[in-house]
């Protein structure tokens, strides 16, 4: 057996099928790079001047030639970007990989992406290019570095107040490019992403419509950096570091947002759901063991910070929150049994504040289901 470098699931041959088939439905393989992460990097170096695509991590791009089930390097008309091993900091395309399957399992909306062997067993990121479509035709694109009038060299010059006024001036829809906005800046404080600066948040368009667009560049960078002394690239509330539950939602998101407590409630739950499964996709990634354990800890530290409660279940008390009649009850508690259904993962329970608030409310009341209220209460709490 060996563990697919795209969808982490021990498969018999090199891939499993089914992500093989979300990079393209004909691919039956995908051949390995004819190239060491060091060939791969001077590659990088020579060919910077040619390609659109820049940046601090060495980047290539590439497309993808079905005929040999492989990625091709190219100069011009790449659909996809490639990312070797970094010459200073460790498994930067496992920890990148990892993250953006974090993403997804979060609600985030994120290209195509995966892992890819080389010639020295050294794996290498790929993302499939959002601003390409079929036929090579371009969807217009732009960072917020380039909305603001910022360079390169000053995109970490502004903050995220400034961010959430542009998408507020230039989206087509911008109360909904808010929630994924905010999902987005809540997910980076989690897992550590701390170098999120202008040119990482980009607005597309598709067709008549101008929004943001798919995640990337997402990295636990904390782990990476000995001793880091910042949480967020652009400071919000005029601070880098030490931002709080009320700096985050009562502050970005309800003031400078301008949205709705249920959409906050909303955007918490979908992260929940997430960090429900965050450990199962830590402890498959490609990332070494230390950091794997790095980064766990990071997020369980990180995550009571905006208030979410993990419960380290008993058997009997999982089982008792899965009882069907819990479905059937009326008066608001289906729904709120069923979505705490999908923030579960075996004995792992994921409760949002709000949650918790609601529970502790209810066991009071009478009923047939003050027992499963009284489990999120008796959990132990990590």
């Amino acid at each position: 057996m060996r563990k697919c470098p795209l969808s982490y699931r021990e498969v018999e041959g090199r891939y499993d099928l089914t992500a093989l088939h979300r990079v393209h439905p004909k691919l039956t393989d995908l051949a390995d790079l004819p190239y060491a992460s060091e060939e791969l990097r001077r590659e990088a170096r020579e060919l910077a001047d040619k390609l659109s695509i820049q940046g601090v991590q060495p980047k290539l791009s590439a497309r993808l030639a079905l005929k040999d089930q492989a990625m091709e390097i190219v100069e011009r008309k790449g659909h996809y970007i490639l990312k070797p091993q970094h010459p200073e900091y460790p498994a930067v395309p496992e920890n990148e990989d990892l993250t953006m399957h974090l993403a997804a399992a979060a609600g985030i909306e994120v290209p195509v992406h995966g892992l890819l062997y080389g010639a020295d067993g050294a794996v290498t990121y790929f993302i499939q290019r959002f601003d390409r479509g079929p036929r090579d035709r371009k969807h217009p694109q732009e960072d917020f570095a380039q909305l603001l009038g910022e360079e390169r060299e000053t995109k970490y010059g502004s903050s995220m107040e400034r961010v959430a006024s542009a998408l507020e001036q230039f989206a087509t829809f911008p109360s909904v490019d808010a929630v994924a906005l905010l999902r987005l800046v809540l997910f980076n404080f989690l897992v550590g992403n701390e170098d999120h600066h202008l040119k990482n948040f980009s607005l597309l368009q598709d067709k008549a419509v101008i929004r943001l667009s798919p995640a990337y560049d997402l990295l636990n960078t904390t782990i990476l950096v000995a001793n880091p002394k910042e949480e967020i690239a652009l400071p919000l509330k005029g601070k880098k570091r030490g931002l709080t539950r009320k700096d985050l939602l009562e502050y970005f998101a309800g003031e400078r947002l301008r949205l709705p407590a249920a959409a906050v409630e909303k955007v918490l739950r979908q992260l929940a759901e997430g960090l429900a499964v965050w450990p199962e996709w830590i402890d498959r990634s490609f990332l070494p063991s230390e950091l794997q354990e790095a980064y766990s800890q990071l997020v369980e530290t990180r995550a009571p910070r905006l208030g979410f409660i993990i419960l380290n279940l008993e058997e009997a008390q999982r089982d008792l929150l899965d009882r069907p009649s819990l479905k059937a009850v009326s008066g608001g508690h289906q729904s709120y049994f069923r979505q705490l259904g999908k923030q579960r993962r075996d004995l792992r329970q994921l409760v949002t504040r709000e949650q918790w608030k609601t529970a502790r409310e209810r066991v009071r009341e009478s009923g047939g289901w003050q027992d499963a209220y009284r489990v999120l209460d008796a959990g132990t709490a990590t």
